[in-house]
């Protein structure tokens, strides 16, 4: 039996095409045999965009409907990552083997007031001198990007994760993280998770994560595992 097709999942403001095409691992992945099944979350490139804050309530609903019947391998990052997490926990069975980068302890403790900070930035309304906000704000500005519905995604009410419902993601997930991202640390999210190995990446931050080919060679070490 081959291998199964690779699910890529970006982060908040990014996309497929973003995140994911302008990097080696899309073709990486492809000479080495695998189908690519790449998704845009809903407010991101070419998924629709609605202002009704209410839409956002479930963000894995464009995962799902990408989902073939078999078990798939997922890459996902920050936003990606959480929303395949969530994903995997609300279909098991749905994943062979999970990759996620750009989070950590964030995923336990959401940072409100860094929120609000980063939606007033991408409204517009932020400060000069708040220089996370302001790169969020870029990321948001940049072509093709709906910048209200960014926001939107980003005030979205999230259910926190908690150790439960890790415990019914029992595939083989690596958790990949840079020493400079905000997201960490890592090891209260690989302890609770049943399956989960770490590799940190040395000298990255949070943005830079998906273009690193450390990051990259991770995940191709990662999935390389035959499913026969």
């Amino acid at each position: 039996m081959g291998l199964p097709p690779v699910m890529l999942v970006h982060g908040w403001g990014g996309s497929f095409e973003k995140t994911w095409s302008s990097t080696p691992l899309v073709p990486l992945l492809e000479d080495a045999g695998r189908t690519i099944i790449g998704v845009d979350l809903l407010g991101h490139g070419d998924a629709p965009k609605p202002h009704d804050p209410a839409a956002y309530g479930d963000m894995t609903a464009r995962i799902v409907e990408s989902l073939p019947d078999e078990p798939i391998d997922a890459v996902g990052f920050s936003l990606g990552a959480a929303t395949l997490l969530r994903t995997a926990i609300d279909w098991p069975g749905s994943f062979r083997r999970i990759v996620l980068a750009g989070v950590g302890a964030s995923l336990f403790h959401r940072d409100d007031e860094r929120s609000k900070r980063i939606v007033a930035a991408v409204r517009g309304e932020g400060g000069d001198d708040d220089v996370l906000a302001n790169l969020f704000a870029q990321y948001a500005g940049s072509p093709g990007n709906d910048s209200e519905a960014l926001a939107l995604v980003m005030e979205r009410v999230q259910e926190p994760f908690d150790a439960e419902q890790l415990a019914l993601v029992t595939c083989p997930v690596l958790v990949v993280l840079g020493d400079k991202d905000f997201a960490g640390p890592p090891e209260p999210l690989v302890e609770k998770l049943p399956n989960a190995t770490l590799v940190m990446l040395r000298n990255v931050d949070h943005f830079a994560t998906p273009e690193k080919f450390s990051f990259i060679d991770a995940v191709l070490d990662f999935l390389a595992i035959d499913g026969s």
